[in-house]
């Protein structure tokens, strides 16, 4: 890919608010300059790694050189070369690759030696499959590192919306476990809010010994549920706009110029993000029927086998779930973003060709 293509792709990944692929340090700086909670809380003590941009990569093969086990997803930092405009250019790197250790300690010196606690938060991030901003947050305080709200795109609304998402989900628990009536609504809101606080197997105990689950097997398991829940809600979130978004895809014009590339480029990447898209919807969705099956097991039933295999299993299901909601979390925020609904979308032909290359990268673990 040429050098300007290149440029154009860093600097709309400047642009653009943090989704679910993107994490945007370089535009929480721009965006709050004075903010003093970045200051005494920041991502990153390292004051150039908390200016960089993360962004969850499949790597291409003419990057498996990089890696002596090329693993699927990698965790990539791009560094503005000036400290704040992509446009110039980044330098970059993949965690963990060959020369990491040297890399690092070159460009961060100790703030990134093993055990530091900047090495462990890039860690964390690393270990997730996606860069949500709800989910990394909570894995985040899970492990005790609390960065500043500023980092996070959260509304107090969409907590609030999840916060009774979730009420209404384990409503059905807490019917089997208390027998509903008056205080079940009451009995309800006080476990979402272990569920969804920094403990969440506080309150959960006796589920725990139903299962017979072993202290490890069921912390990792209800981080998972929760993190299940929280697809599911997104999931639901995501239909509408998907298919407003899938329309303007397939019809959204450049304008200006055309190349003999963009010509032959652009109409075969609609047809290909659009089905790429929807079969990435269904995938979920069918990921998502398996706990929906082992919770109706558990609550309807009177069953908890299923639902003891679901937290079990939930942890592998988890990663490739984070990936294939997470590409569908970044391609509708990032095209909303650029093209807010209701106005006419304003594009040239090379501009539109460098989005859809981004979406099929996004999707390019489909097959």
């Amino acid at each position: 890919m040429g050098n300007d293509r290149t440029i154009r792709r860093l600097s709309a990944l400047q642009e653009s608010a943090s989704t679910a692929r993107v994490l945007n340090l370089v535009r929480v700086h721009k965006l709050f300059p004075d903010n003093e909670s970045i200051r005494t809380s920041p991502f990153f003590r390292n004051k150039v790694l908390d200016r960089c941009l993360i962004v969850k990569h499949r790597l291409r093969p003419n990057e498996y050189v990089h890696f002596k086990v090329p693993p699927t997803i990698v965790t990539k930092i791009l560094i503005p070369i000036d400290g704040t405009d992509l446009r110039y250019g980044a330098h970059s790197f993949f965690v963990g690759q060959n020369d990491y250790e040297k890399l690092v300690q070159d460009t961060f010196g100790q703030d990134l030696k093993p055990g530091s606690r900047d090495r462990m938060v890039l860690d964390l991030v690393t270990s997730l499959p996606t860069l949500d901003p709800f989910l990394l947050k909570e894995f985040l305080a899970k492990n005790d590192v609390h960065p500043a709200q500023a980092y996070f795109a959260i509304s107090d609304g969409d907590v609030q919306r999840m916060f009774d998402f979730v009420r209404q989900e384990i409503m059905a628990l807490v019917t089997l476990s208390a027998g509903g009536g008056a205080g079940s609504v009451a009995y309800a809101s006080r476990l979402v809010e272990k569920l969804l606080s920094n403990a969440p197997d506080a309150g959960f105990e006796p589920l725990r010994d139903t299962l017979k689950l072993t202290d490890q097997e069921y912390s990792d398991g209800m981080f998972c549920w929760r993190g299940f829940l929280y697809y599911k809600w997104v999931l639901g979130d995501l239909m509408k706009p998907m298919t407003d978004v899938l329309m303007e895809i397939e019809t959204t014009q450049g304008r200006g110029p055309r190349t003999a590339e963009t010509s032959t480029y652009i109409p075969q990447a609609r047809s290909t993000i659009s089905r790429l898209l929807v079969k990435t919807s269904t995938t979920v969705q069918e990921k998502l029927d398996v706990y929906n099956n082992a919770y109706f097991q558990l609550t309807r039933m009177n069953q908890p086998a299923a639902f003891r295999e679901f937290l079990l299993s939930a942890p592998a299901m988890f990663y490739d779930l984070g990936e294939q909601l997470g590409a569908m979390q970044h391609i509708i925020s990032f095209w909303r973003y650029r093209f807010p609904a209701g106005e006419r979308a304003m594009v040239g032909h090379e501009d539109l060709m460098d989005i859809f290359l981004d979406f099929e990268e996004s999707l390019s673990f489909v097959k």
